[in-house]
């Protein structure tokens, strides 16, 4: 009984990881700008870091050379997804600690299927 379930587990979550696309990347470098919100308060988790990045190259024109066009994030809606999407990803310490302490380059894979973005995977080259 046992190993059925765990079979029909796998079968079941198998058409949900096959449903998902890499629907493409986008640079970014995480420079001092991008460490503070709009009032010049520090935040304190790397999706609030990673939301900013892309309000100031989106909205206020606040970019850094490494920074990225994306077609995902431009308005508040989606900027506010991305924010849930990094919270719910698993960061390693080491992507976690090199966002929050900035001048760092990092790409973030965007996954999902028929134009739903389902989650983000942040890579620190190097």
């Amino acid at each position: 009984m046992k190993r059925f379930l765990i079979i029909l587990a796998l079968l079941l979550a198998a058409p949900v990881a096959q449903a998902q696309q890499l629907m493409g990347s986008y640079s970014a470098y995480i420079g001092n700008q991008d460490l503070y919100n709009s009032n010049g308060v520090r935040l304190s988790s790397p999706a609030q870091v990673l939301r900013q990045d892309r309000a100031n190259y989106h909205r206020f024109g606040i970019s850094q050379y490494g920074d990225e066009w994306d077609p995902y994030f431009g308005d508040i809606n989606t900027r506010a997804r991305l924010e849930q999407l990094v919270n719910s990803s698993n960061l390693t310490p080491y992507v976690r600690n090199s966002i929050m302490q900035g001048n760092v380059h990092i790409i973030v894979n965007v996954y999902g299927q028929g134009g739903w973005i389902s989650f983000v995977e942040i890579v620190v080259p190097g």
